[in-house]
C-alpha cells in the first residue's frame, strides 16, 4: 500500500513539473520553491481535505463494487488530483490569455474525454454508474471562469448546475440497489457528497469570483494551436448528447378562472390565444447572434442578491444561453411567453419578471422563478425541481411530473398540480400563503385547494422537541 501511495505521489509530482514546463515560459530553479508555496496555501490544503475526505469515500465505496464502477471512481480520482495541479499553478502563474488559458485546460478536457469514452458504443450494464460520474465531471470546470462576460455560470451555480444534469442518473441507481445492493447507494451518495457539500462548499469558500491568478508571478506563453484560436475562453467541456424526448403537454381538467389562473385555463384549453404565444426563432438564441457574448447582457448584476427595482430594471431578456440554460428576465406585462425548443439537459432561469405567464412546453431539467412579482408559470415536466426564491404572488401549474417543488422566502404561491405530480415532494421554508390545488376526481370536478401550514407549534416532550402545524379553524 505504501509503494503504491509513494508511486502516486510521484506521478502527481511528474505531471506537475511536466505542466509547469509546457504551460510557464522561464522556468527556473525558483520553480521548485514557487511549486512548494502554493502547496502550502490554505486553499490547496483545503483541496486536499476535499480529496481525502470527499474522494476518498467514493473510491473506498467502488472498492466494495468493483468492475466499471471501479474504473470510472479511478478517473475522477485522476480529474480532482489534474484540478488540483491546475489549481497550483494559478497560484505561481499571471493570468494567460484566450490561447493559453485553453492550453491551460487541456489536460483536465482530457480526462473528461476519457470518461466520456466509457459510456459510448455498446450500452453498459452499470450505464446509470458511468452516466453520473461523467456528467457529474464537468463541474470541474468552475476553473475555467474568468468573469461575467465568459458565457458560464459564476463557479458555485456552475457546480450545482452540472451536479443537477448528473443527479438524474444518480436517483435511478438510488431507485435500483435499495433494497438490492447497499454499496451501490453508498456509492452514489458518496458521490452526490462529493460535489453538493465538497466541491460547492470548497468553492464558494475558496473561489467564489473565479480562479485568482498571481499578479506578479510567472508570465505564460500561449501555445499555437492547430484550429484557429476562439474569440472567448475554452468552454467547459460538454455532456454527451441528451437520450431524453420531450413529451407533449397533458390536458387540466376545470380549474378556478379568477386571476392567473383564467390564463393558465386559455393556455390548456387550446383556442386561439395560443396562435399568438411568441416564439424563440433562431436568430434570437445567443449561438446564432451576431452579436452573442454569451452571457445575459451588460445590465446583468453579477451577483443578484439585491430585490429587482423595475424602475430601473435592465433592458427584457429572452434567450438560450450556450444551449444549456434558458434565461428569462425583466419580462414585464409579458403574458405570451413560451419555450418550446428545449430538453432535459436544460434549464429554465426566470429573473425579475412582472405580471407576465411564461409556458414552457417540454421536459427540463431545472426551473428557478427568482425575484418575480405576479408571475404565472406553466410547465410539463421538470427532471429535478422546480424553485420558486424570494417572490410574490407567483402561480406555478405542472402539467405533467415534478419531483421535487421549493418555495423559498415567498410570499403568496399558488400550485397547480396534475395527476401525475400529487407524488411531488414540497418543501417550503420562510414562505406564506402557499395553496395547492389539486385535480378533483372526475374530469368534470372542481379543484380541490389546500392550504400549506405556516405557523408551527414545538412542544417538549419525553426529551425532545414534537413539532406540529397549527390547525386552521373556520367554516
Amino acid at each position: 500500500m505504501e509503494e503504491q501511495l509513494i508511486q502516486r505521489l510521484e506521478l502527481a509530482v511528474g505531471r506537475l513539473e511536466g505542466l509547469s514546463g509546457g504551460f510557464r515560459q522561464g522556468a527556473s530553479p525558483e520553480s521548485a520553491g514557487d511549486a512548494a508555496a502554493a502547496a502550502s496555501d490554505p486553499s490547496i490544503v483545503a483541496f486536499d481535505d476535499l480529496m481525502a475526505q470527499y474522494v476518498g469515500r467514493v473510491s473506498s465505496a467502488a472498492e466494495k463494487i468493483g468492475g466499471q464502477v471501479l474504473d470510472v471512481t479511478k478517473v475522477i480520482e485522476e480529474a480532482f488530483s489534474v484540478q488540483k495541479e491546475l489549481l497550483t499553478i494559478v497560484k505561481q502563474t499571471q493570468k494567460p490569455d484566450m490561447a493559453g488559458l485553453s492550453e491551460f485546460l487541456k489536460p483536465l478536457n482530457e480526462v473528461i474525454t476519457k470518461a466520456v469514452a466509457m459510456t459510448e458504443g455498446k450500452r453498459a450494464e452499470l450505464f446509470n454508474h458511468l452516466k453520473t460520474a461523467v456528467d457529474s465531471l464537468t463541474a470541474l470546470a468552475w476553473i475555467a471562469y474568468t468573469g461575467k462576460d465568459c458565457g458560464m455560470s459564476m463557479p458555485t451555480a456552475h457546480v450545482e448546475e452540472s451536479w443537477q444534469m448528473a443527479e438524474f442518473y444518480n436517483n435511478k441507481i438510488l431507485v435500483e440497489y435499495k433494497s438490492k445492493d447497499p454499496n451501490h447507494s453508498e456509492w452514489a451518495k458518496a458521490l452526490k457528497e462529493l460535489y453538493i457539500t465538497g466541491l460547492r462548499d470548497y468553492v464558494k469558500s475558496h473561489y467564489p469570483l473565479g480562479p485568482v491568478w498571481n499578479a506578479t508571478g510567472k508570465t505564460t506563453v500561449s501555445v499555437p494551436s492547430k484550429a484557429p484560436t476562439p474569440s472567448g475562453p475554452a468552454p467547459p467541456p460538454p455532456p454527451p448528447a441528451s437520450l431524453f424526448s420531450s413529451e407533449s403537454p397533458r390536458p387540466s381538467s376545470s380549474r378556478p378562472k379568477e386571476g392567473m389562473a383564467a390564463v393558465f385555463q386559455e393556455i390548456n384549453s387550446g383556442k386561439s390565444v395560443t396562435s399568438g404565444l411568441k416564439k424563440v426563432t433562431d436568430d434570437m438564441k445567443t449561438k446564432n447572434r451576431s452579436d452573442r457574448t454569451g452571457v445575459v447582457g451588460a445590465g446583468e448584476k453579477e451577483g443578484r442578491a439585491s430585490v429587482p427595482s423595475f424602475a430601473k430594471a435592465a433592458p427584457p431578456k429572452f434567450e438560450l444561453q450556450v444551449g444549456r440554460k434558458w434565461v428569462v428576465e425583466y419580462q414585464i406585462g409579458k403574458k405570451d411567453l413560451v419555450i418550446e425548443d428545449c430538453d432535459a439537459k436544460q434549464s429554465v432561469y426566470i429573473f425579475s419578471c412582472k405580471d407576465s405567464v411564461l409556458q414552457i412546453q417540454g421536459k427540463v431539467n431545472n426551473i428557478t422563478v427568482d425575484k418575480c412579482t405576479k408571475m404565472g408559470v406553466v410547465f410539463t415536466d421538470v427532471v429535478a425541481a422546480c424553485e420558486i426564491v424570494n417572490s410574490n404572488g407567483v402561480e406555478v401549474q405542472c402539467q405533467g411530473s415534478a419531483p421535487t417543488i421549493s418555495v423559498d422566502n415567498t410570499a403568496g404561491c399558488q400550485l397547480y398540480l396534475s395527476n401525475d405530480s400529487l407524488g411531488t415532494s414540497i418543501t417550503a421554508a420562510k414562505s406564506s400563503e402557499i395553496n395547492v390545488l389539486v385535480p378533483g376526481a372526475g374530469p368534470d370536478d372542481d379543484w380541490g385547494e389546500h392550504v400549506l401550514p405556516q405557523q408551527f407549534v414545538h412542544a417538549y416532550k419525553d426529551g425532545q422537541f414534537v413539532t406540529s402545524p397549527v390547525s386552521h379553524s373556520g367554516g
